[in-house]
């Protein structure tokens, strides 16, 4: 795996034996708000992810929060013509498809602010792990502006249409097990979110990656689609799958009543 450090200044990386790939966010001094210098290593790395031979990604935050959205200094600073900023929207357009049609599994460690484009960025995320210092909110009402990162597609995907609507005019906290109750992460652990994302990232990475290559893409394409479109790509795509040479091994261990067995939680 050959990661080209040297190309990353806002983006750590921790590549393990597994595949497992820990992308850190690394300006804590911003909170870790998303500049377009760092939108841009973010949609080199994910590019390079599905053929780089990653098989998870860990997607975490330096210091105390995970992501506290859009820059708004560098935004401001940049006076931006409509045409600009519509630009630079299409840029986390592009960095956040990359991430969730890519095919990697993404888990987003989740602490402090995942606010405006933090929680963008996060939504873009298959699996999200929050622990109890994580809140959510999207303060784009209240600071003059509008989601432009994805927020009016996955946020109200996630939590539905009048809850977003909500959140951004009110300026709505959702914290603790509320934010996991709405769908804004799926975990919540007492511990670090970092330690439990590995933890998760750790057994996807044991999944064939054509498996998880069609869970982490084609479902997204999937939902896009009428049902009749669905149900035949879905077809199409079981048909590939579900006869890869590689599963045959897996196949025959259930068969043969050796494979792990799924119980119900003790």
């Amino acid at each position: 795996m050959d990661i080209r450090l040297d190309d990353y200044a806002n983006l750590a990386f921790d590549v393990r034996d597994n595949g497992v790939v820990v992308v850190t966010l690394n300006r804590p001094a911003k909170r870790n708000a998303l500049d377009a210098a760092t939108i841009d290593e973010l949609i080199q790395f994910f590019t390079f992810a599905p053929r780089g031979g990653v098989r998870a990604v860990v997607l975490a935050g330096e210091g105390d929060h995970f992501c506290a959205g859009l820059d708004l200094v560098e935004h401001w600073k940049a006076d931006r013509s409509p045409d600009e900023f519509m630009h630079v929207c299409l840029r986390w357009h592009e960095a956040f498809n990359k991430m969730e049609y890519g095919g990697v599994p993404v888990i987003a460690a989740l602490k402090g602010a995942v606010v405006g484009g933090g929680l963008e960025l996060a939504s873009a995320a298959h699996v999200r792990v929050m622990d109890q210092t994580t809140y959510f909110a999207l303060p784009e009402g209240q600071r003059g502006i509008f989601t432009g990162g994805g927020a009016t597609i996955r946020v109200s995907d996630l939590i539905g249409k009048a809850r977003m609507i909500d959140m951004i005019l009110m300026g709505r906290v959702y914290q603790g097990k509320e934010a996991v109750d709405l769908g804004l992460a799926q975990y919540i652990t007492d511990g670090s979110s970092l330690d439990r994302a590995l933890e998760l990232a750790d057994r996807v990475a044991a999944n064939l990656p054509l498996t998880n290559f069609a869970i982490c893409s084609a479902i997204s394409h999937l939902n896009n689609m009428s049902a009749m479109d669905a149900a035949y790509a879905e077809s199409v795509v079981a048909g590939i799958v579900n006869t890869q040479p590689a599963a045959r091994e897996r196949l025959e261990a259930f068969a043969s009543k050796t494979a792990a067995r799924v119980r119900p939680n003790s």
